[in-house]
């Protein structure tokens, strides 16, 4: 006896491609977000670290001056 294709066996495997690519899509996506959030938070200390020396600085000044 041979074993044929049936039509909803075919429907099925057609939606398993769709969903797999869907998901590999999401995914893709996912990854990107992620990076841009870690460049973010890179950004995001870069500036709280450069705020953070110019108030150190700027202590420093005030200290050097008045010892002066």
């Amino acid at each position: 006896m041979e074993q044929f294709d049936c039509a909803p066996g075919l429907r099925l495997q057609a939606h398993e491609r769709v969903s797999d690519l869907h998901i590999q899509g999401l995914t893709r996506r996912l990854d990107k977000l992620d990076e841009m959030m870690e460049r973010l938070e890179r950004r995001l200390w870069l500036t709280v670290y450069g705020v953070v020396g110019a108030i150190l600085a700027q202590a420093l000044q005030s200290f050097v001056v008045s010892a002066h």
